[in-house]
């Protein structure tokens, strides 16, 4: 017969009630002091000799259990195999110390059953104060151990359901030398302490009794009914009336009084059944939140995820109605890779419908940082590994912990193949109460998917009446929806849930008087009744801002960096394979495995607590080995797909040129700079400008086409090209003879200038900018007395949360940093540089370099900074001579519009944003934006932009940011507003260089493979599709999306290849049967809305 629990068979005493003699009315007239004495009777602590606990265990032996260890050397974490062949030494036992922090040690753990216990229950206890791993004699991972006082305490390993007595049994268990978070100083969110220790505290096997263990998980119901609902509830009064009578009958050293006590309990909740009453439904699902990388390394989340979710399957045979849900396709490969008999236990409770997984991406990712490809990307892995492995789909995007969700995720979910969205976190917010539990998400084009914030406004539920009240008052939908999901388990650390919150559940599942019923379901359970049976819901547009964790947009500065080089090299590596697969290029091996792999490690770094910057120091440097791995051998891949391409255009035999490509699909222009070492020494006689190190070669080079080639040869000269000549006069100016190259002016009063034909900047001896004219129209951008490019260092002491948070207040406690020098270090023709050094403050320098070309009005700045500070965050500073009430942002596949003003809390919320590769500010008729090519943390007040650089929290990594830095960013202004500038283009153009190098001329001159003619839409993926079709030369996808807020229509794209067909697709690349129009040349017509992301399959023969 199957047991309710490990230690709890639900059924009546035979006892018989013992009757009070005298009623003091304790409760009615001192009802506090009734319900402190049921805590006492309940709680550990001073009492818990004579109190309930007193009884949970029938015997104890700790000399039935003998123990030998073995110390895995220097950090590793080996496989069981490798740990049996090491060498095991006797254990001194309780009270030994093991250590230090993240060091593993494994127990060999005999074990013999006394005769005596014949036909008892037996369990191991083991508690180390850290996590362990339960193995058995042949290497199958059973369960997770978590030790020490907290919360999330489990430390009980089932030996036997009945013993026979006389048993031997042998177990493993893997120690890990951490806490459940980490190893930061009292188990805090601090940098982890390298030395701390873990004792041995408990070594035992005991026989529980199944009956007190009962009657304490119902004294926690009747208690939190007592507690937590109001007091001239009937319900509560019943609750508090029968937990006293409990109380009262169970005597201290009685064991027989349990008995009376269960049947007191059973009568109560038999007399307030309520199966069949429909109240508010709550869905309790159990999840087991593991934060893929945070206060501990990516290694040790291979441990927690096998310790946890051993124990979900073990509490899955105890509990058949239990259910579970779990995300993150990454720990199940490792799972899969690591514990393939755990794997295989996985899947066969998902089959049962116990174990389902979710969320449909490859790991829980941060949701502001990310590009639109990289979003798309991990839908994509995790939705084809778990149709893979499972033969299911997600249907459900399921984050409850990140930053804030962007405005295109609905379109990018529909697009994946979801329905729905969960999530919490907005719960944290510090400012605003987001007024909505249950309600339509509409992204930027108007997607909508059916989204639930969990009422419990956690993921961390214990399954008790106060979560069960709390989420029904705390639903702010409850006239339009009757069911919520409630998360429940231990995680972030992982752990997930534990017998007694199936317990509790079990007995809240359907009792009369309290708000709601509870029923064991899973998520995509829930959304099915959520969307069957609600009604009316409320809309919400665009992102959902987190009002927190503001800082995430800037910690961690080397991570965004790569993270922004690493998804631009990926795209570099598919276009150009794509575009080799396609033109047959001999002997070139399309390398999808190799993307595979650097796409799932770019992918895992985009995790929400690694991307972010909210991370263990340990942690990241496995983060930055990844990147390493990445870029390298990105660099290689993408080099050998070029030189494959360029290796197909015929050469003219014994002519030289500079073959350019461009990977943006629009033609374009730029002045480029080219490794002087690798320049053909019989083209040196026409450059005509060198750097100032004479390192690069600089050429000007017009009209590249979109996603092609041209080759530029340097004996023909630009239209209108004079050479240039030099002199130097007393105001040591520097002129040119052509007004379409830079000049440079040194002027009166310590001031410089710099020109072009589109602009003229001036800077003061500080390098600010005092003028910024726009030549073009007659326009000055910078207000009257105002200084521009800026820095500025504020003070940045949060309240709590270091390494995540950016407060408000830093705004008041803000100066400018140290003032600089500057110097000319070019002057033209084709660019000018000048170099400013900036001392920031006694331990930080910033050395820039304010350069601007003769092709384009936007003026860089590449800066190298030397940071050593404390918890003080740098920026840079714009005042604009520009009024409007919103700025521009770039988000993925499009922009989000926020305020310039603080008129409400909801305005001053947003204090601190995230940008992709621009932020703009326009009025009508013009503006400006300012780019980078890798920085995500804007703030625009009024007239005034400022992008965060540089942070210096420290925890949970002390060292965050200190160090050296690289990056870019750029003034660009331009005519009209955002919506008719070219600021998209501008924006990719900085982080998508030109690629330059020397070649043998070719036979044509220009080779364009792919153009979009649109001037507001933009063709961002071209790629090799994931299940190439037989029989097709070339099966490539090609993403596109609207990028200003705008329609168009017979969108035209063209192309070099002979399509033969091309169709619609989602993000999964699953074709629709919507074939596109085309016209009678053979390009490709379609429509688009605004901000629509757009995928054509396209068969090349």
């Amino acid at each position: 017969m199957h047991r309710s629990s490990p230690y709890g068979v639900h059924g009546k005493s035979d006892s018989t009630l013992v009757s009070s003699t005298s009623n003091l009315n304790t409760m009615q007239k001192h009802r506090a002091i009734t319900v402190e004495r049921l805590k006492k009777f309940m709680q550990k602590g001073q009492f818990d000799d004579v109190n309930l606990r007193s009884f949970l265990w029938k015997k104890s032996s700790a000399d039935a259990v003998k123990l030998s260890v073995y110390g895995v050397p220097d950090m590793k974490r080996i496989s069981f195999e490798e740990a049996m062949r090491g060498d095991f030494s006797p254990c001194d036992g309780l009270g030994q110390e093991f250590g230090p922090s993240w060091i593993t040690f494994w127990f060999h753990v005999s074990i013999d059953i006394p005769m005596s216990w014949a036909y008892e229950p037996v369990i191991l206890n083991f508690d180390s104060d850290c996590e362990c791993l339960v193995w058995s004699p042949t290497g199958v991972p059973l369960q997770g151990l978590t030790g020490g006082q907290g919360e999330d305490r489990h430390v009980d390993f089932r030996l036997a359901r009945q013993a026979k007595g006389g048993e031997h049994i042998e177990l493993y268990i893997e120690m890990a030398c951490n806490g459940m978070f980490g190893n930061g100083e009292g188990g805090g969110i601090f940098a982890p302490s390298p030395n701390r220790y873990f004792r041995l505290q408990t070594v035992e096997i005991a026989i529980p009794n199944e009956e007190a263990h009962a009657l304490l998980w119902d004294m926690e119901i009747l208690l939190g009914m007592s507690v937590e609902l109001p007091e001239i509830s009937p319900l509560a009064a019943d609750a508090l009336f029968t937990a006293n009578a409990i109380c009262n009958a169970v005597k201290a050293g009685d064991p027989s009084t349990i008995a009376v006590g269960r049947h007191l309990a059973l009568q109560f909740f038999a007399k307030r059944s309520n199966f069949g009453y429909e109240q508010h439904k709550i869905f309790a699902t159990g999840h087991c939140h593991i934060d893929t990388a945070w206060l501990w390394p990516y290694d040790e989340t291979k441990r927690k995820s096998a310790r946890s979710w051993a124990t979900q399957c073990g509490l899955m045979d105890d509990y058949p109605e239990y259910k579970f849900g779990c995300s993150q396709a990454q720990q199940f490969q490792w799972i899969e890779t690591l514990y393939p008999a755990l794997f295989e236990r996985i899947k066969s409770k998902v089959k049962s419908g116990n174990f389902l997984p979710i969320g449909g991406t490859w790991v829980e990712m941060d949701c502001n940082l990310p590009s639109g490809e990289a979003m798309v990307r991990q839908f994509l892995y995790g939705q084809r590994y778990f149709e893979s492995r499972f033969d299911t789909r997600c249907e459900v995007f399921w984050l409850p912990d990140t930053f804030g969700y962007c405005s295109q995720l609905p379109q990018i979910i529909k697009g994946a193949g979801l329905k729905y969205f969960f999530t919490q976190k907005l719960s944290w917010n510090n400012i605003n109460k987001f007024p909505h539990t249950t309600f339509w998400w509409k992204g930027l084009d108007e997607t909508a998917v059916l989204t639930h914030f969990s009422p419990m406004d956690t993921y961390n539920a214990q399954c008790t009446v106060k979560d069960v009240v709390f989420g029904v008052s705390n639903n702010k939908d409850k006239e339009y929806s009757t069911a919520s999901l409630m998360l429940f388990g231990n995680g972030d650390g992982g752990g997930g849930p534990l017998a007694p919150m199936i317990e509790r559940t079990r007995r809240l599942q359907s009792i009369a008087g309290l708000p709601a019923t509870v029923k064991f379901r899973d998520a995509n359970e829930f959304y099915h009744e959520l969307e069957a049976t609600s009604r009316d819901l409320a809309e919400w547009k665009g992102e959902l801002y987190f009002e927190f964790h503001r800082g995430t947009y800037t910690s961690q500065a080397h991570v965004k960096y790569h993270n922004r080089k690493s998804e631009f090299l990926l795209r570099d590596v598919e276009v150009l394979g794509a575009l080799c697969v396609a033109q047959s290029v001999p002997d070139y091996a399309y390398p999808k495995q190799e993307l595979d792999r650097l796409w799932k490690l770019v992918l895992l770094n985009q995790f929400h607590d690694v991307l972010p910057g909210s991370s263990i120091e340990m942690a990241y440097e496995d983060v930055m080995k990844f990147y390493g791995d990445v870029e390298a051998t990105g660099r290689n891949l993408r080099k050998n797909a070029m030189d494959s391409l360029k290796g197909t255009v015929g050469a003219v035999k014994g002519s030289q040129c500079i073959s350019v490509f461009n990977g943006t699909s629009w033609a374009r222009g730029e002045v480029l700079a080219i490794d002087a070492s690798v320049f053909p020494q019989d083209l040196r006689p026409a450059v005509h400008q060198y750097s100032a190190d004479r390192s690069k070669v600089l050429i000007l080079v017009d009209d590249i086409p979109a996603y092609g080639f041209k080759c530029i040869e340097l004996n023909h000269l630009p239209t209108g090209f004079v050479p240039v000549t030099v002199s130097v006069s007393a105001r040591d100016v520097f002129t040119m003879s052509d007004g379409d190259y830079v000049t440079v002016e040194g002027g009166p009063q310590n001031l410089t200038t710099i020109e072009n034909a589109f602009v003229r900047v001036t800077v003061d001896a500080h390098a600010r900018i005092v003028s910024f004219y726009d030549i073009t129209v007659g326009r000055e951008l910078i207000p009257k007395g105002a200084l521009a490019n800026v820095f500025k260092i504020f003070d940045d002491q949060c309240l709590y949360w270091d390494a995540w948070d950016v407060e408000v207040y830093h705004l008041e406690k803000g100066w400018d940093a140290g003032v600089g020098s500057v110097k000319v270090v070019e002057r033209g023709p084709l660019r000018a540089v000048l170099v400013a050094e900036h001392h920031l403050s006694e331990t930080s320098i910033l050395v820039q370099k304010i350069i601007l070309n003769a092709s384009s009005s936007r003026l860089d700045f590449k800066t190298h900074v030397s940071w050593n500070e404390n918890r003080k965050i740098l920026k840079v500073e714009f005042p604009l001579d520009i009024i409007c009430d919103y700025a521009t942002y770039e988000t993925q596949f499009g922009v989000v519009q926020r305020p310039t003003h603080f008129n409400t809390s909801w305005d001053l919320a947003k204090f601190e944003v995230c940008g992709h590769k621009f932020a703009d500010l326009s009025e009508f008729g013009y503006g400006v934006a300012l780019l980078n090519d890798c920085k995500y943390g804007y703030s625009t007040h009024r007239n005034v932009m400022r992008l965060s650089l540089l942070r210096a929290p420290k925890a949970p990594d002390a060292h965050c940011d200190i160090g050296g830095h690289k990056f870019t960013y750029a003034l660009y202004p331009h005519r009209g507003t955002f919506m008719e500038s070219d600021v998209v283009q501008a924006g990719y153009q900085l982080n998508v260089p030109l690629e330059a190098s020397p070649s043998a001329a070719p036979a044509s001159k220009i080779q364009q493979y792919f153009t979009i003619h649109s001037r507001h839409v933009v063709l961002d993926t071209i790629k090799v599709a994931e299940d190439p079709r037989p029989g097709v030369k070339a099966d490539l996808v090609l993403r596109c999306y609207e990028a200003y807020g705008g329609r168009a229509f017979r969108v035209k794209i063209t192309s070099a290849f002979a399509i033969k067909s091309a169709e619609f697709c989602n993000l999964l690349e699953e074709l629709d049967g919507t074939c596109l129009e085309r016209d009678d040349a053979g390009a490709l017509l379609f429509d688009i809305g605004p901000f629509k992301v757009v995928s054509i399959r396209i068969a090349i023969v």
